[in-house]
C-alpha cells in the first residue's frame, strides 16, 4: 500500500507519536522515543526541524499544545519538561518523585496533564509553572495514558496493570465513569470533534461514545495491538499496530481489514492519524517514525495530477523538439 517516508533520528525504539492540529505554518508531528531525545517534524513530508534535548532517561509520552508553539514530554527522569517549539529551548522542568509515563496539554493550552509511576494526576497551571500542582490521587495502578475531553472539564486515565479507562470529573475530582476493558488499555484517543474515545487493549479496539460513555463498537485484532487511531475528518476507517509490525486500517462500520502497511523491523508501539486524515503515522521498536500516506486521498490525486501533468509537459517538449529538429533537417537539406 505505498511506499512510506521513512523518518529516521532516534537510536532507540518510538514509543509515542502526537499531531498538532492544522496552523497556519502547517502541522506538525512530535516522537518521543527511549533515546531521551523527543523530535519535531513536519508532519505532511516528515521533514526534521529540531530535537528538544534536556531528559536523562527514556521518554514516555510526547504532546504539542493546539498552536504547537509548545510541546511537553514526559520521562523516566522522573521529570516532565515543556519547550518552545520554535526555539526548542526548555521553558520548564516539572519534578515528579517516580517515572512519568503520559503527558496532555489541554485544549486551550494553559495546563499539564500528566501520570506516570506514583499513580497520582497530576495538573500544573502554564502561567504559574512555579506553583504547586494540582493532584487526584488514587489512581488503582501506574498511570500509562492520559488525555483530556468535555471542554477540560473530565481527564481519563488508564493504568499499565490493571484494565478499564477511569473518567474524573475535574469539579469533583472523583471518578464518574469507568469504561470496562478486560487487558490494560494501552493506547486511548480523544477524537477531534470530543465525540469518541478510541481505546486498544490486549488484541481489542474498542470504541466509545464520549458523552454517554456507552460502547459503539468493538473489534478483535490480528494479533495483540499497542495503539489504535479513528481517522479525524469521516471517521469512517481506523488503524491500528502492534506486535506483528504491521499497521493494519479497517472499516470503522464492518472492522473489515482493508489495508496493510508493512515495513517496521520491529513491533508497533504507536499509530496516529494526521488531523486531515491524508495520512498516518507509525513509531515502532526499529527506532523509526514511518508516515503512510492514504490512497486514494485528496492530496494523493493531487499530487497523481501534477505528476501526469508533469509528464505531459515532457512529452509536449519531446515533440517540440523532435518538430524543430526535423525543421532544422529540412533546411539543412534545402540548401
Amino acid at each position: 500500500m505505498g511506499v512510506p517516508l521513512v523518518c529516521h533520528g532516534h537510536s532507540r525504539p518510538v514509543v509515542d507519536v502526537s499531531y498538532s492540529p492544522v496552523t497556519p505554518d502547517g502541522f506538525f508531528l512530535i516522537s518521543a522515543s527511549k533515546d531521551s531525545n523527543p523530535m519535531l517534524r513536519n508532519g505532511e513530508t516528515g521533514d526534521w526541524i529540531g530535537t528538544f534535548e534536556g531528559h536523562k532517561g527514556a521518554v514516555w509520552s510526547c504532546s504539542l499544545d493546539k498552536h504547537a508553539m509548545r510541546a511537553a514530554s514526559a520521562s523516566a527522569d522522573f521529570t516532565a519538561k515543556i519547550w518552545n517549539a520554535l526555539t526548542g529551548d526548555e521553558l520548564h522542568s516539572f519534578e515528579h518523585k517516580h517515572i512519568v509515563r503520559a503527558c496532555a496539554f489541554s485544549e486551550d493550552t494553559h495546563r499539564l496533564l500528566t501520570g506516570g509511576m506514583e499513580k497520582i494526576l497530576r495538573i500544573f497551571d502554564m502561567n504559574r509553572p512555579d506553583a504547586p500542582p494540582k493532584e487526584i490521587g488514587n489512581s488503582p495502578g501506574s498511570i500509562r495514558t492520559v488525555e483530556w475531553l468535555h471542554s477540560d472539564n473530565t481527564i481519563l486515565s488508564s493504568c499499565t496493570d490493571t484494565g478499564d479507562i477511569r473518567l474524573w470529573d475535574l469539579r469533583s475530582d472523583k471518578i464518574v465513569q469507568t469504561l470496562e476493558t478486560k487487558f490494560p488499555v494501552t493506547s486511548a484517543e480523544v477524537s477531534q470533534d470530543g465525540r469518541y474515545i478510541t481505546t486498544a487493549d490486549g488484541s481489542s479496539v474498542k470504541f466509545w461514545d464520549a458523552n454517554n460513555f456507552g460502547m459503539l463498537k468493538s473489534y478483535e485484532m490480528p494479533c495483540n495491538v499497542e495503539s489504535a487511531s479513528l481517522e479525524p475528518k469521516h471517521g469512517n476507517t481506523f488503524i491500528a499496530g502492534g506486535e506483528d509490525m504491521w499497521v493494519h486500517r479497517f472499516d470503522f462500520q464492518t472492522g473489515e481489514e482493508i489495508g496493510c502497511n508493512k515495513g517496521h523491523h520491529g513491533p508497533v508501539h504507536c499509530v496516529r492519524y494526521s488531523p486531515g486524515g491524508e495520512s498516518y503515522t507509525s513509531g515502532s521498536e526499529d527506532g523509526t517514525v514511518r508516515i503512510w500516506e492514504v490512497v486514494g486521498s485528496v492530496n494523493q490525486e493531487e499530487k497523481e495530477s501534477d505528476q501526469s501533468g508533469n509528464v505531459k509537459l515532457v512529452a509536449e517538449e519531446v515533440v517540440r523538439k523532435a518538430e524543430s529538429l526535423r525543421i532544422s533537417e529540412k533546411a539543412a537539406e534545402a540548401k
